[in-house]
């Protein structure tokens, strides 16, 4: 597996997705990727994740499970990278699996989609925004509901595309389809509850591991996609990104949600209710103004398309010096 391939297929599938999305009727009657992770995953709770184990136990089936997990969707990728591209337009067939590893189009339209819900009312706005957190909808006012969706776009810039990007460049279909699984398997099963406490364990932890440099990368592409937008400060989500980032209660969020806010003058996340309780968590963009609208998720918009832009345009200048070397 060369550099020049898995950049190359990185930029394809980073483009395919820009452009077409997932094709509803390929999930209608496929489903898609993350569903067929997500089937191997419940499995894998349901039969190895015993009430009657001792917490340790649950530990070890955890780490037994992430392991099976990591191998099934490894081998999946370089299978299915190591079939396609023997076919003729084979490349373009692999691309377009990997495209189904990012999540820059939909991203950009659920959160739109709740910046046109407040347009309507306060309750629209709950009902779209509850689609894309995990928090309590009903307790969030109009500047809650605009915080939630900013604060989301800037998590899931980091996890749905820059990580994806950078495990795709580093090991093809392979290295994106491992890092998807780990992703899902930490959203289904990384939580502090008790039942998967213990059994989720290895997943959360293996989770902010391989999230580390992208959450890193995302800040510092939201830092040079501010360049780009007429208000947004590419000088205060640097200090933003290096003086709050460390406050966030996930080692991984805090540094492109610091970012965002930093660069567009707002300040988000701080305390949140999670299932009627209360996260305490530092706030983002210290100093900044914490009554959000409508308008400034679309501001938050317009910067995440800059960041992407310049996530693409720093694929294709790798993969094309890679092409030269």
């Amino acid at each position: 597996m060369t550099l020049e391939l898995t950049l190359g297929l990185t930029l394809a599938a980073l483009l395919f997705e820009a452009a077409l999305g997932y094709p509803g009727i390929l999930l209608e009657r496929a489903g898609h990727p993350v569903m067929w992770i997500g089937r191997l995953i419940a499995a894998l709770d349901r039969n190895f994740n015993l009430d009657s184990d001792t917490p340790g136990q649950r530990r070890l089936a955890g780490v037994v499970s992430l392991i099976l997990i990591v191998g099934v969707s490894g081998a999946a990728g370089l299978a299915a990278q190591k079939f396609l591209v023997m076919l003729p337009l084979g490349f373009f067939y692999a691309a377009f699996v990997g495209s189904t590893l990012f999540a820059q189009r939909s991203l950009h339209q659920y959160v739109g989609l709740v910046a046109d819900g407040l347009d309507e009312s306060l309750e629209a706005g709950r009902r779209a925004v509850s689609h894309i957190v995990g928090r309590d909808p009903e307790a969030l006012d109009e500047a809650g509901v605009a915080r939630a969706a900013i604060e989301s776009l800037a998590e899931n810039f980091s996890d749905g595309v820059v990580a994806p990007a950078l495990w795709m460049a580093v090991g093809g279909l392979a290295g994106g389809a491992v890092y998807k699984a780990v992703n899902t398997a930490d959203s289904m099963i990384g939580h502090r509850d008790a039942r998967h406490g213990d059994f989720g364990w290895a997943s959360a932890r293996f989770d902010d591991l391989i999230n580390l440099p992208a959450s890193r990368l995302s800040g510092m592409l939201i830092v040079a996609g501010a360049f780009f937008v007429a208000d947004a400060s590419p000088l205060r989500a640097w200090a933003a990104m290096r003086r709050d980032a460390a406050r966030h209660r996930s080692p991984n969020a805090g540094w492109p949600e610091a970012a965002l806010a930093g660069a567009l003058g707002i300040a988000i996340a701080g305390p949140r209710y999670y299932g009627g309780k209360l996260s305490v968590d530092g706030i983002m963009g210290e100093g900044g103004r914490r009554e959000c609208t409508a308008d400034d998720i679309r501001r938050a918009l317009r910067l995440y398309r800059a960041a992407d832009g310049v996530l693409v345009t720093t694929v294709a200048v790798l993969a094309f010096a890679a092409l030269s070397w």
